[in-house]
């Protein structure tokens, strides 16, 4: 399955003093772009919540390379890694759509989580199918 990078332009009121994208905003682009892959391989984040899983943030790293500045335009690259029954790992490579720069590397950890029962689960015992699928995703 080929998936296509997930591709934004910078906005004005996620900008700092100086005019760059600040920090924190990386973080909410990581959680865009993982929305936008579970749509992609037709297993919407909604649905997933409907059938009692949801992705709890266990981890987040980010490590800036190059500034983004209002109005820039980003493609950001996401790929699973490390799948266990219960978590999993995110890496994401934030880069300028025109000149395909590198500005960041990042990596979100989640454990799969039962919202009724409040407790991590096993997907591979309760969704199996998504675990297949995240599985043959899975990039090792």
């Amino acid at each position: 399955m080929t998936l296509r990078p997930y591709t934004r332009r910078a906005y004005f009121y996620e900008t700092d003093q100086m005019g760059i994208i600040n920090h924190s905003n990386y973080i909410r682009w990581f959680e865009e772009a993982r929305l936008d892959y579970m749509e992609q391989v037709d297993y919407g984040y909604q649905k997933a919540v409907e059938c009692g899983i949801d992705f709890l943030t266990l981890e987040v790293q980010c490590e800036y390379k190059s500034m983004v500045r209002f109005g820039d335009t980003i493609n950001i690259h996401l790929t699973l890694s490390d799948l266990k029954h219960v978590t999993m790992t995110v890496n994401y490579q934030v880069l300028d759509a025109g000149s395909g720069e590198l500005r960041a590397l990042g990596k979100t950890r989640h454990c799969f989580y039962h919202g009724e029962q409040k407790r991590p689960v096993s997907l591979k015992k309760n969704m199996p199918d998504l675990y297949e699928l995240f599985n043959s995703l899975c990039v090792r």
